[in-house]
């Protein structure tokens, strides 16, 4: 076993997160598992063996009586659950979901319906379908997604400050008419405007302690969907131009009406998003502007976006309804098309894109200064 929780670390961890009542025993970890179309890695491998170890853990302890299911990958993140799930020992972890017996699937909508807590350290988000589930079954659940063994000390930070900034700045996002940034990419210079009217700020600050709610772990954002135009005779005045960095090269998403309608760029990153673009055009949808809280705590970007969004600012593109929005499964060609993925603006994950600005406008006040610069100007 390499670094992990210990077992009473993990014990205080479900009593932070989830608030369990007496007697509330009953917990759900799930895991998805590779197959031929989406092989496995290291990784992944090892994100198992750590869910593997938490039921473990829990199923020698006194306090909570735990099922460790496994199921097919959805091949994306945020994409819609298989119907079905596999109940597995922590000893059993499968390798792959091919070749596993499908007369033993138990369906989802069963153990949803008998277990309030849900843990979901996953390869493929599942954030939006189990908001979404959770809104039927009242279960409160945390999702992991790419949760790895460097996460670990993320876990252990004080979340009741990180708790009181993201209310901080769910407040804000409440009565916050827009969002203006202005960045820059070498001389280019470009602005976005995001129309927040007609939302509401959500946060998610690592505890979930209310039945139906579902949100990430380790956590510290506040984030909002931008309005869509949903309302006739009222469109989105969402505007400008996105910079979105890729491996070194700067992809440029041109915006109107909340909706990425242009890919400008000459390279293969450009070309590869200009294709996506027409095939799904829900993709396009800006679907959420999060800010995170936790550069402030010694956290570092991972490569993996559960924790690496928590750190600054960030924009998503594709699906929303899981937050409130518009765009879901139905705007998509199919359900492996259904994609909510965040583009994070730090220095360390977009080095030649500069966050110049970024100020939200309130009704009758002065806009409030978030970032100058790349530096949080937030006095939190």
């Amino acid at each position: 076993m390499g670094n992990n929780l210990k077992s009473l670390e993990l014990l205080d961890l479900i009593d932070s997160v989830f608030s369990p009542g007496a007697g509330e025993r009953l917990v759900l970890i799930m895991v998805d598992l590779p197959d031929a179309v989406m092989p496995d890695n290291p990784d992944w491998a090892d994100r198992r063996a750590i869910a593997a170890e938490w039921a473990g853990m829990l199923a020698n302890s006194d306090r909570f009586d735990v099922l460790l299911a496994v199921y097919r990958n959805p091949r994306m993140n945020n994409a819609e659950l298989p119907p079905a799930t596999w109940l597995v020992k922590p000893e059993g972890m499968p390798l792959s979901a091919d070749g596993l017996d499908e007369s033993g699937l138990v369906p989802f909508e069963d153990l949803f319906a008998r277990r309030p807590m849900i843990l979901a350290p996953t390869e493929f988000s599942a954030t939006a379908p189990l908001k979404l589930a959770a809104r039927t079954h009242r279960f409160r659940g945390a999702t992991m997604p790419g949760f790895c063994r460097e996460m670990i000390d993320a876990l252990r930070i004080d979340y009741v400050e990180v708790n009181r900034r993201v209310g901080v700045m769910a407040d804000l996002l409440d009565v916050a008419t827009g969002a203006d940034f202005e960045f820059s990419v070498g001389e280019a210079h470009m602005k976005l405007h995001l129309d927040l009217r007609h939302r509401t700020g959500h946060r998610s600050g690592g505890r979930f302690p209310e039945p139906g709610q579902v949100g990430n772990l380790p956590s510290g954002e506040a984030y909002i969907v931008p309005y869509e135009g949903e309302i006739d005779g009222d469109p989105s005045t969402s505007d400008g131009l996105v910079p979105v960095e890729f491996c070194g090269e700067v992809v440029v998403y041109r915006v109107r009406g909340n909706r990425a309608v242009e890919v400008i760029g000459d390279g293969q990153a450009a070309k590869a998003e200009r294709e996506h673009l027409a095939a799904e055009p829900a993709y396009g949808n800006l679907a959420e502007l999060g800010v995170g809280v936790l550069g402030d705590f010694g956290v570092r970007p991972l490569g993996e976006i559960l924790i690496d969004e928590k750190l600054g600012l960030h924009i998503a593109f594709g699906r929303s309804d899981h937050f409130g929005g518009q765009v879901g499964p139905r705007n998509f060609s199919c359900a492996e098309a259904v994609i909510h993925i965040d583009r994070v603006y730090i220095p360390e994950m977009q080095p030649l894109v500069s966050v110049d600005r970024a100020a939200l406008q309130l009704p009758g006040s002065p806009d409030v200064e978030l970032v100058s610069f790349n530096r949080w100007v937030f006095p939190f």
